[in-house]
């Protein structure tokens, strides 16, 4: 690869880093163009898998900011997310269990290092939408009982009033 094709690919791949909100680090080893075809149909339309020159990754992610030198060995390839990590690594981590010819190696998410564990507790994740479901809910939930507890507030004060009143007459009537 001549000096300004390098260039040009270390500046591309910095980009993506920097543009992209996660990357994970993967061997491929073993995988035939099919199955990367299918791989990268898996993961989603926020997402770019591509293959990488180690050396080019590690200049690429030195000028990012980004520590990945531990996980750039072997064969490698890199898979940008730009959308929802959780969607992303669900998709590594389902097809790496029809084909454990891919390697989860680790990645970084948000300019954090991750290793292969913690990609694979990033999969177990629920979606962004389902999470901010389930917040929704609690949140209608927590309104809800709010609205019972201030409207027993009046109602208790009648019947303590009342109360009140009749003790009142109770002992105003045995005077």
């Amino acid at each position: 690869m001549a000096t300004s094709d390098k260039v040009a690919a270390v500046e591309e791949i910095t980009q993506k880093l920097r543009d992209s909100n996660a990357a994970v680090v993967t061997s491929y080893t073993g995988l035939s163009v099919a199955q990367l075809k299918q791989l990268r149909r898996s993961l989603g339309e926020n997402a770019q898998y591509r293959v990488v020159k180690n050396t080019l990754t590690k200049i690429a992610a030195n000028e990012a900011g980004i520590q990945l030198d531990e996980h750039l060995k072997g064969s490698t390839a890199v898979a940008f997310v730009t959308g929802d990590p959780v969607e992303a690594a669900k998709g590594l981590r389902d097809f790496a269990k029809d084909n454990p010819a891919l390697v989860i190696k680790g990645g970084v998410l948000d300019g954090k290092a991750l290793s292969a564990d913690e990609i694979k507790k990033l999969a177990d994740l629920e979606s962004r939408e389902v999470l901010l479901s389930k917040l929704a809910g609690a949140m209608k939930g927590k309104q809800t009982q709010a609205a019972q507890v201030f409207q027993a507030l009046p109602s208790k004060l009648v019947r303590t009033v009342d109360a009140l009143r009749a003790k009142q007459d109770e002992q105003g009537g045995a005077e």
